[in-house]
């Protein structure tokens, strides 16, 4: 149960994380918010690793970081740009599913199938993820536009979530450091090769909270990688499209439609019978 719960916390957080970096984007450049989100992610985390007492990763786990925070930084830049086209509950939606298939794929072949009746939850949560966040909007341009940007985005976070599980021993902090090194890297050349100007931390708090939020998503989903199965962690951490839509109708007053609410029925089902098991 503490690895759920973790898991559960971790969508919660990123889900927060993607509502700010969302609203950041609105007027800044996705390159711009990554920058931002990765250097409060690398104080916050530099303290939190001093704090815990970690010393310095070894090599091994230091590569799987540096490859892991490439894909999520990658992942956040195309999701921020398929939010920006004006559909961002079908953005939402197929970057939790397709991040939810690739490492549950991978933990089913490392740890073999799981009960019957999670492999049913973990189909519903795929579901509900969908129904949470469909809007009345079908204007199938922004879907075709949106589809290959959400893509990209899910399998980015599907192979952050992959290979940053891989990591060995218990630390935590340290290794997540070079994670967020790998995406201020990506940033920073990124705005170099666009010629896009460095932001300025004036008026940037949005996107600085976002970081920090994403952060607790990170660490929050490796504690929990620790204590359950890779696919469990994997599939509940995936439900933060969730969140972000229960934040955009509370804070932007977004109305749900009936789909979305039956949606939340549904990924509650789904947690009940994944964590039967």
């Amino acid at each position: 149960m503490i690895g759920i719960l973790l898991a559960l916390s971790s969508a919660a957080s990123w889900g927060a994380g993607d509502f700010l970096g969302g609203l950041a984007a609105r007027k800044q450049s996705p390159f711009q918010v990554l920058l931002l989100m990765a250097s409060s992610s690398l104080l916050f985390l530099f303290l939190l690793a001093v704090l815990w007492g970690e010393h310095f990763p070894s090599l091994n786990n230091i590569l799987i970081a540096l490859v892991a925070g490439a894909c999520g930084s990658l992942a956040l830049v195309a999701l921020y740009k398929g939010l920006g086209l004006g559909n961002a509950a079908l953005v939402s939606s197929v970057t939790g599913v397709v991040g939810a298939i690739i490492p549950t794929l991978v933990g089913m072949f490392i740890e073999g199938l799981p009960g019957t009746l999670q492999l049913i939850g973990f189909g519903l949560s795929m579901a509900g993820i969908w129904l949470v966040t469909l809007t009345k909007d079908g204007n199938v341009e922004i879907v075709k536009k949106g589809l290959g940007l959400a893509l990209l985005s899910g399998l980015g976070f599907g192979g952050f979530l992959s290979i940053i599980a891989q990591m060995k021993g218990e630390q935590v902090f340290a290794p997540l450091v070079f994670a967020k090194l790998a995406a201020l890297s990506v940033a920073m050349i990124m705005l170099r090769l666009r010629r896009i100007p460095f932001p300025k931390l004036a008026g940037s708090a949005i996107a600085l909270c976002a970081g920090v939020l994403d952060t607790g998503g990170n660490f929050l989903y490796l504690f929990a990688t620790q204590f359950t199965r890779l696919d469990i962690a994997a599939v509940l951490s995936s439900l933060f499209p969730a969140a972000t839509v229960l934040l955009s109708g509370v804070f932007l007053k977004e109305k749900m439609s009936r789909s979305q609410w039956l949606g939340v029925g549904v990924c509650l089902l789904a947690i009940a019978l994944i964590t039967s098991g």
